[in-house]
């Protein structure tokens, strides 16, 4: 694709797949916002990641609607190339000095990007900016974690009090909001602004992953090149959680979850722990199911695991960066 040379401050990236309405929300709020800020150089970039039903269509048509000038682009793919590929796509696109990766399910508060292109430009030690994200009631919205690691296995898989206690260092679940940015090993990219001399320096997103884990490989790989992540708080958007995927329903129902979603937790273990680590991190999760089973000696119940989890953690055990989207059942 032909990079666009005129520069930007700031280009933001939305993927759509099969969510028009949601996104035709989303790009209105980011217009809306740039209104407010006439010296903000910006454009809105959208990748259809090959939705197949009729969608782009309806977003081609709603940009068309804006008439002559409207900063936004619609790249239609000609393949799902998943989060990372659809981003790296509007990327690829277009020069800017900042680049806004947003979820189609999310609408921007006044103020948003100024807020943000603020702080980037006061910061340059920093490479990601992670801005407060709310629920609908306006409530925070969890954002920051810790680096996933076999410890952390351990402690997801036992469910239990007292591990969880005595690894709480290792404890990935959400860390209180504002966050010790010491403890941050990487933050949602339901919503994140980078840092364009930072992607030069360490790359684009890893398209070795479909889905899930992407955002936080990309934070690693940050902050081992020396890049800081920044909270920008003053920055808000609310994010209407599982509009764009359906993964947290069958989370909560314990249901089998896809394939992919496997394939890039072992890219992410092997690439941030080793092979070995990797290993450590399947073979704790099994020691955590049976620490698990004691639970009702305390009273307990013994809380269920994914259905198929105890084999789908093997999911690449022998290739960790092969093939990124399996088939769900296999």
């Amino acid at each position: 694709m032909t990079r666009d040379a005129a520069p930007y401050d700031l280009v933001i990236s939305i993927i759509n797949y099969r969510t028009a309405a949601l996104t035709i929300a989303c790009v209105t709020s980011v217009i809306e916002d740039l209104r407010g800020t006439p010296d903000i150089h910006a454009h809105v970039v959208v990748v259809d990641n090959a939705s197949g039903d009729g969608s782009d269509t309806v977003i081609a048509d709603w940009i068309a609607d804006q008439g002559p000038g409207a900063p936004v682009t619609l790249i239609r793919s000609s393949e799902n190339t998943g989060f990372s590929g659809g981003h790296n796509q509007s990327m690829n696109a277009f020069h800017a000095d900042f680049y806004l990766v947003l979820n189609s399910d999310a609408v921007l508060k006044l103020g948003f990007c100024a807020a943000m292109l603020e702080v980037g430009r006061a910061d340059p030690e920093a490479g990601l900016f992670t801005p407060r994200i709310e629920y609908e009631n306006g409530s925070q919205q969890p954002s920051c974690f810790r680096m996933h690691s076999p410890l952390s296995e351990l402690i997801r898989a036992a469910a239990t009090g007292p591990v969880t206690k005595l690894f709480h260092r290792y404890v990935v679940a959400p860390l209180d909001m504002p966050p010790d940015l010491e403890q941050v090993g990487w933050v949602s990219f339901a919503g994140i602004l980078l840092r364009a001399q930072m992607i030069e320096n360490i790359g684009l997103m890893d398209e070795g992953y479909f889905l899930y884990f992407e955002d936080t490989e990309y934070c690693l790989r940050a902050c081992r090149a020396g890049w800081r992540i920044s909270y920008v708080p003053q920055a808000r958007f609310i994010h209407f959680v599982g509009g764009s995927t359906a993964l947290k329903d069958l989370a909560t129902a314990k249901k089998r979850l896809p394939k992919y979603y496997y394939a890039s937790r072992t890219r992410l273990l092997y690439q941030a722990h080793g092979y070995m680590g990797f290993l450590m991190a399947n073979l704790l999760w099994y020691c955590g199911r049976g620490l698990a089973q004691l639970r009702p000696l305390l009273g307990k119940p013994v809380p269920p695991a994914m259905a198929h989890e105890w084999r789908d953690i093997w999911t690449n055990a022998l290739t960790p960066l092969g093939d990124r989207r399996q088939p769900k059942d296999s």
